[in-house]
């Protein structure tokens, strides 16, 4: 029964990050299409973990507007963690 609940607090903690990871991401998605002063420490904060996050996905795509190039680069890997981080989270809390 231990190594249940065990399975379980792993699948959560999987959960959390991709949900965590996701967050930074849509939160930087947010602040650049508000035009977030990047001057701010909090907007470079996310602005570099973003880039950090998104670094495989980043200019990715090769759209005219900068605007959409921001919004599915980093959003696909938004999308790709939590669909995989729930998938691991899943697959970890069935056991």
């Amino acid at each position: 029964m231990s190594g249940y609940s065990g399975s379980t607090s792993a699948g959560r903690a999987v959960a959390i990050v991709a949900d965590i990871m996701a967050f930074i991401l849509g939160l930087w998605i947010l602040m650049y299409l508000l035009d977030a002063n990047r001057a701010n420490d909090l907007v470079r904060f996310v602005h570099d973990a973003a880039d950090w996050l998104a670094g495989w996905s980043h200019d990715l795509f090769t759209f005219d507007e900068a605007w959409a190039r921001v919004v599915a680069g980093y959003g696909l890997a938004a999308v790709v963690y939590l669909f995989v981080g729930h998938a691991v989270a899943n697959r970890l809390g069935r056991r």
